[in-house]
């Protein structure tokens, strides 16, 4: 993982549910990113969620949705 990437990571499923129980979506509401993503974990399969970490003066924290290239 390069210095400046973001931390990727994989949610669990109570995660999952917790997450979109939390802002009222559905999975194909979600953002996306493509499976081949570099900064991806090895182990994502698509419908997976991404827990996307960025520091800064703001921490901030992103999701997406795992989807074929």
């Amino acid at each position: 993982m390069y210095a400046l990437q973001p931390k990727h990571s994989k949610l669990k499923e109570e995660e999952v549910k917790i997450l979109l129980e939390k802002f009222n979506i559905s999975l194909g509401q979600m953002p996306k990113i493509k499976k081949s993503d570099p900064a991806l974990p090895e182990d994502v399969k698509e419908g997976d969620i991404i827990k996307i970490e960025r520091k800064g003066e703001k921490d901030t924290t992103y999701y997406r949705v795992v989807v074929p290239d």
